[in-house]
């Protein structure tokens, strides 16, 4: 503290600058609303509380100025604290004090007269008053917006976390969550699950920002192995351009919701987004938009069964060899994507459409199946969505 208390001369000085305080505190409201838009617009502080601050930390100024021993500058905590919860921005509230320091140190002069060496010791002490208050008061008040910041952090992660899981948000809730996320409680949106690349690291960096600047709120959670977010569309045709932008952003594996309107059903269309996701190969970078297919949501509503039905289905082609297993499965997807063209299909694998012929026959020898029987093209069908989605179906023990 630089600050250590009055010398005589000063304390008589200041104890003849009391008989302005009036003009003082006066001067000193009048100045911050003329040169302060914040303050004449009472954008944080209200007229009076400003007359009432001037008032009370005047009299501050001049009782430290009066006595011989450091001044109590609980009163700048206080202050610093006050102004921090009101959001007030720090360098207009610093300005705001700058000129009150000024106001004193010119009664000051007025009254030092042609007594030079009062004057300058006088102005030494404010000064070093001020250089203390001002400390005092700043780190007061970044103190308190750290933790308000912090506690405004927590109860966002709070209520993301809730958003996602889904089972206990109520209409309360829910409406709470919507307005403090600054989300449409009956708005569009996208849910995006994306494959972190570490621990801690964000798979979609400056995200949220990105898609503020293009007028699209967000709110994300980061987790040991995914990065989830819910995306407010302005429009169901905006979804375009939101994929556009995070194929763009793409370092790993992303899996997108369908388009849904209402967000209490967030947490469904987290679990379709981890199901597309799922479809990708792993240490394939990629974006994949689940749709809204009967089959596919079929699939997606009950993950172990429908992984048990893939390894059942597709068991006997499952335990071959991992290159003889890769190539047939990947000739069965094709077969399928190419909507059963053989000559399509070939063009797809990279081979004489004879070849795909063979490996179409074999498959069929070992799953005992047809590809004209449409019940066994139907299971088939099925068993490889399934295990496109929940790959980890060809681990599963064998089902007796």
């Amino acid at each position: 503290m630089r600050y250590q208390g009055a010398e005589p001369a000063v304390a008589e000085l200041a104890a003849a600058v009391w008989a302005r305080m009036p003009d003082m505190i006066e001067s000193t409201y009048a100045k911050i609303i003329d040169e302060m838009a914040v303050y004449r617009d009472e954008t944080f502080v209200s007229h009076r509380d400003l007359w009432v601050s001037c008032d009370s930390n005047l009299s501050f100024l001049l009782r430290a100025l009066e006595k011989p021993e450091p001044p109590d500058l609980s009163k700048a905590a206080e202050t610093g604290r006050e102004r921090a919860r009101q959001g007030a921005p720090l360098p207009e509230m610093l300005r705001a004090f700058r000129i009150g320091f000024t106001e004193v140190w010119q009664r000051f002069v007025d009254f030092g007269g042609d007594d030079t060496a009062t004057v300058v010791v006088a102005t030494r002490a404010i000064w070093a008053l001020m250089d203390d208050y001002i400390e005092v008061l700043t780190t007061t008040y970044r103190q308190t917006l750290a933790e308000i910041t912090r506690r405004d952090h927590e109860r966002r992660l709070a209520l993301v976390e809730a958003l996602f899981a889904g089972g206990t948000a109520t209409e309360g809730t829910l409406w709470d969550i919507a307005r403090v996320l600054d989300l449409n409680l009956d708005g569009t949106f996208l849910v995006v699950a994306a494959e972190t690349p570490s621990l801690g690291r964000e798979p979609l960096p400056g995200m949220e920002k990105a898609l503020r600047d293009r007028h699209h709120a967000s709110a994300w959670r980061l987790s040991p192995d995914l990065q989830v977010g819910v995306v407010s569309l302005r429009d169901p045709s905006a979804a375009d351009p939101v994929m556009k932008l995070l194929k763009e952003n793409a370092t790993g594996r992303i899996g997108v919701s369908p388009v849904f309107t209402g967000l209490g059903n967030t947490a469904r269309a987290l679990h379709l987004a981890r199901v597309a996701l799922s479809s990708l190969m792993p240490g394939t970078p990629g974006i994949v938009q689940f749709t809204e297919s009967p089959l596919a949501g079929l699939v997606a509503s009950d993950p172990e069964a429908s992984a048990q039905l893939a390894h059942q289905v597709l068991r006997p082609v499952l335990a071959l060899p991992r290159e003889d297993r890769n190539v047939l499965l990947l000739t069965l997807r094709a077969w399928f994507d190419c909507g059963g063209s053989t000559k399509l299909t070939a063009e797809r694998v990279y081979c004489h459409p004879n070849t795909v012929r063979h490996r179409l026959k074999r498959i069929t020898e070992e799953l005992g199946r047809s590809l004209s029987d449409p019940a066994d093209v139907a299971e088939l069908g099925t068993a490889l969505r399934a295990l496109s989605m929940f790959p980890d179906a060809a681990h599963l023990p064998a089902v007796s």
